[in-house]
């Protein structure tokens, strides 16, 4: 950002500023504000166990940053909602959030305007209901019932056949029963009982299991469904990939003179270069179809290994190209074991062969790193090594021997060794190199403590598949996402 460059002694002082509260390990860090916190956690968190926290502590505290923010600005939570649910596609934390504004804000005309924004699929209003009905129980809120009635009366009878779930506990009948939307021709339909199933591929293959007449049939004809939703090209390409399991369980089960070739059409269909830009799926995208692949052994799944190996290198064209020097520093602590080793791992290779960007290291102590360029992407992920020691975040920049346009630190923040938070590391790097780069602070956890005050770097809380788009975004403004989500529009 150019105001960081041309302020760089004010930025100094910024950076100087003393920690001012403990991370989950017990180190030094910095308290985020609790906008940034609850922007933080609701598009990172999934709302399962963690590392430093069970799901139970995620759901209390993003209670306790609900109930915090809204006695102050209670729209701005609204906002947050709607932000983390159509821009980062978060379904649970923005139901929950939903149904802690319904309890807490009374009697302001807004409300009804943002239950019903936050639902954009049926089952949206049936999740926030059940969350309400679990937690606070009965009577509904006016508000609530009037945005879901709302909410409901906009879908079409192909989209309430798609998300009824007449054989769930809760069903949307249910939901109409409780909020009394207003009467549209798709809604009489359903309430009789009149609804065409929804033609999607999905009900495709739940009518072909719910006409057969034993689990043997079941499978058969699902298979058929399979084999011919490949061969015939019926499925996108983020559905293709989202299946690769499925596709190779019943692929062999498929009774049919197509059936032997499906897997070579899934390959041929996920290593398409054209389809894979078209897409403009990002490398870490892939990450869902390669997990499923390792659970059991599945014939053919070395086949599909493979073209995934060249779809994720082909997505490389999708990743946005940064200009001038970058420095990646990847935490290898114990902590970051699972889903934050992954994630931080592939990116830091995407950003080596895509950007040419220098790789370093660190747990207890910091070092460069190389990764061979010509290995496919993933290959050069997974041989990136991860200790069990502690973060020191100090020595990435004792470490870092050059003047870095730009520091991308992938973490879980929570730092405890060395000097504490990293500020005179900071500092003594800037004046060795007479540098002054943009750092890009990832917390692949969404912990809520920063290793860095948030008005020195661009701090980003978590994953998502817009994370390069978040960058460009930071890169202008270091508080863009809650910019962002004050620029939500709630009214109208």
């Amino acid at each position: 950002m150019s105001k960081f460059s041309k302020h760089l002694p004010s930025a100094r002082k910024n950076i100087a500023r003393a920690p001012d509260t403990t991370n989950l390990a017990g180190g030094d860090a910095f308290a985020q504000t609790a906008r940034l916190e609850l922007v933080s956690v609701l598009i990172t968190t999934f709302l399962q166990d963690e590392f430093y926290r069970t799901e139970e502590q995620t759901t209390a505290r993003l209670r306790e940053l609900i109930a915090k923010v809204a006695a102050v600005d209670p729209r701005y939570v609204a906002k947050a909602a709607l932000y983390a649910r159509h821009q980062h596609g978060m379904r649970s934390t923005s139901h929950l959030v939903a149904g802690e504004l319904a309890r807490l804000v009374k009697g302001a005309a807004w409300t009804k305007n943002f239950h019903d924004k936050i639902v954009r699929r049926p089952d949206d209003a049936l999740e926030i209901l059940g969350y309400y009905l679990a937690t606070h129980g009965r009577p509904l809120p006016n508000s609530l019932k009037k945005g879901l009635g709302a909410a409901l009366a906009r879908f079409d009878e192909h989209q309430l056949a798609k998300y009824r779930r007449d054989h769930a506990e809760f069903k949307l009948v249910d939901a109409v029963n409780l909020v009394r939307p207003p009467a549209t021709p798709a809604l009489t339909a359903l309430m009789r009982g009149q609804l065409a199933p929804a033609q999607t591929w999905e009900t495709r293959l739940t009518q072909a299991g719910a006409e057969a007449e034993n689990d043997n049939e079941a499978a058969a004809a699902k298979s058929a469904v399979w084999t011919e939703l490949v061969h015939e090209r019926k499925l996108g390409y983020l559905a293709l990939l989202r299946n690769v399991r499925n596709i190779l369980t019943h692929a062999s089960g498929a009774d049919s003179e197509r059936a032997p070739d499906t897997v070579g059409k899934l390959c041929e269909q996920l290593a398409d270069e054209a389809a894979v830009r078209r897409s403009l799926v990002y490398p870490f995208q892939f990450l869902a179809a390669l997990d499923a692949l390792r659970q059991g052994n599945l014939a053919g799944a070395d086949r599909v290994m493979d073209a995934l190996n060249q779809a994720v290198d082909h997505s490389l064209a999708n990743v946005p190209r940064f200009e001038g020097t970058t420095l990646v520093a990847l935490d290898c602590s114990g902590s970051m074991s699972g889903r934050p080793q992954t994630i931080g791992s592939l990116f830091a290779a995407v950003l080596v062969k895509a950007s040419g960007a220098d790789l370093v290291l660190f747990s207890s102590d910091a070092r460069y790193h190389t990764l061979n360029r010509r290995d496919t992407t993933l290959t050069a992920a997974k041989s990136i090594p991860f200790a069990a020691g502690g973060t020191n975040f100090n020595a990435i920049f004792e470490c870092a021997n050059r003047a870095y346009d730009r520091v991308i630190v992938l973490s879980d923040m929570q730092g405890w060794i060395g000097r504490g938070a990293p500020n005179a590391a900071v500092a003594e790097y800037q004046n060795k190199y007479a540098a002054a780069p943009r750092i890009f602070s990832f917390d692949l956890k969404g912990y809520g403590t920063l290793q860095f005050p948030q008005e020195r770097v661009y701090c980003l809380a978590g994953w998502s598949d817009r994370v390069f788009d978040i960058m460009q975004k930071l890169d202008r403004d270091p508080h863009a996402l809650v910019r962002e989500v004050e620029a939500v529009q709630l009214d109208g």
